[in-house]
């Protein structure tokens, strides 16, 4: 073959190559800003569902402390509805005592079987009772009641007052000259401030009754020296705060659940919704209340 031919058959196919290569290169680019007009939108969509959430939160969080507010005012504004305080706190208390009982019951239970061994290791079995005592009144007690009382009660106020809301019986209340913040949620935050302290006292107490009988599955003690120890480390410095942080237990599980409730939004949906978020914020808001008690603590 001549070299002249030679030489064109190869500038053809370099040229082939190049154009090839060139709308490979168009091809990429073209897909390359396609995929980013495809992008920015949802950018721009994440960042605004970022914005309105925070808004959101910002807005519940104010709303929520007007509400305070405003039901704190009515604890102190005639009428009393003394007997509806009496009927919710009955209502609430009795039907969380059993569950409330049985925890604690299995609490103290199995904590003391899980600590045993460990403090036999270093001979310091006498100790038991006394750290099951104060690792209940400080913490376990309050704290698992709490979210016990946040499940039970506070999806209770919330489903029943969005339930209200979604029939109109609160805005029959407002049309009848009756004030629904004062007979329906200062009545209910009321109750629930005051039942939640006494069921962690239940706690308490029927945890120590299970760890009294761990203990005997170990080694035979009598209830006065079980007792005795139990209460030996106990002092007005474990008492005093975790009974107070029992009252703000339960004043916010029943302000977040009335809250809820009470500006539930329109459909049987949101009666479950109500529910639902109450015991989440419930909850979240006992750990915080839970955390600054002790921070608090240990600085004093």
């Amino acid at each position: 073959m001549p070299p002249a031919k030679i030489l064109k058959e190869v500038g053809d196919f370099a040229s082939l190559n190049c154009h090839t290569i060139h709308l490979k290169i168009n091809n990429f680019n073209r897909m390359k800003h396609l995929k980013v007009r495809q992008l920015a939108p949802q950018k721009i969509r994440i960042k605004e569902e970022t914005r309105h959430f925070y808004n959101g939160l910002f807005i519940d969080l104010g709303e929520l402390v007007i509400f305070s507010i405003n039901v704190i005012k009515q604890f102190f504004r005639p009428p009393f509805e003394h007997k509806e305080l009496i009927k919710q706190g009955f209502l609430l208390g009795n039907k969380s005592f059993a569950l409330v009982s049985v925890t604690g019951f299995i609490m103290g239970l199995v904590l003391t079987m899980q600590m045993n061994p460990v403090l036999a290791d270093f001979g310091a079995q006498t100790l038991l009772p006394s750290a099951i005592s104060v690792a209940m009144v400080r913490e376990l007690g309050p704290v698992i009641t709490g979210l016990i009382c946040a499940g039970k009660m506070s999806s209770g106020i919330g489903a029943e007052i969005a339930a209200m809301r979604v029939t109109e019986q609160i805005d029959a209340m407002e049309v009848s000259g009756t004030n629904p913040l004062g007979f329906v949620v200062a009545t209910r935050v009321l109750a629930t401030t005051v039942t939640v302290p006494l069921l962690v006292i239940f706690a308490d107490a029927f945890s120590f009754f299970g760890a009294f009988l761990a203990v005997n599955v170990f080694e035979d003690t009598s209830s006065t020296l079980f007792i005795d120890r139990a209460f030996a480390m106990l002092g007005f410095r474990d008492l005093i705060p975790a009974t107070i942080k029992t009252v703000f237990f339960g004043f916010f599980i029943g302000l977040i659940g009335c809250y809820r409730g009470y500006n539930a939004g329109i459909g049987t949906e949101s009666v479950g919704s109500a529910a639902n978020s109450a015991v989440v914020v419930a909850s979240l808001t006992i750990f915080v209340i839970d955390l600054i008690f002790v921070l608090i603590t240990n600085i004093l």
